[in-house]
């Protein structure tokens, strides 16, 4: 891998850590002594939280497609793109549209860690792909990061999505689940 191949690599690795840092330092200091609801009430402290929330999220997705495009024809595979190709492809269609029905099953304030700013807006449970699945969000919803890897045959990008799925279940495991379990829920995101 060439040296600019690192860096962008290394600048997706550190906008997982700043998406999960911030949502997890952030709502765990809403859980403990209300950082944002003290201070500016429960509509406007979660706007602000929601505002830094998207674009550390959206960086985060953007890094992740840069990296795998900056790095794509590293992953040596022995099938045929014929068979890679509608693989990554189903993959991406599998992930992004449990992320959209888990999405529209909680709906845009929940995808926000909406209840911890006001825990009596408790996320549904049993809706959607809640029905089948605890987790839709953090553990079929990344199959698109190992298909856009797959379809750019980026090595690195194959270790981004394993990364992220990581870090992001580790935040679940740390701050959501525990969150939600203290109201009364099973589920997650």
């Amino acid at each position: 891998m060439t040296v600019l191949m690192w860096l962008v690599v290394g600048y997706h690795v550190a906008s997982r850590l700043a998406y999960v840092g911030y949502a997890g330092v952030a709502l765990s200091r809403q859980k403990r002594c209300q950082s944002f609801t003290a201070r500016w009430g429960i509509e406007p402290g979660f706007r602000r939280f929601r505002r830094v929330a998207a674009i550390v999220m959206i960086n985060d997705g953007a890094s992740f497609v840069v990296a795998c495009l900056a790095t794509r024809h590293t992953l040596q595979l022995a099938l045929p793109a014929t068979v890679v190709i509608p693989v990554g492809l189903v993959l991406v269609f599998l992930g992004v549209a449990t992320k959209v029905w888990a999405g529209a099953a909680l709906g845009a304030r929940a995808y926000y860690w909406y209840d911890f700013f006001n825990p009596a807006a408790v996320i549904p449970q049993g809706r959607g792909p809640y029905r089948v699945l605890r987790n839709p969000m953090y553990t079929v919803g990344y199959l698109h990061t190992y298909g856009v890897a797959l379809l750019t045959a980026s090595l690195p990008g194959l270790a981004a999505a394993v990364f992220d799925q990581a870090a992001i279940l580790a935040f679940y495991q740390l701050v959501e689940k525990p969150h939600v379990e203290q109201l009364g829920g099973a589920g997650g995101a």
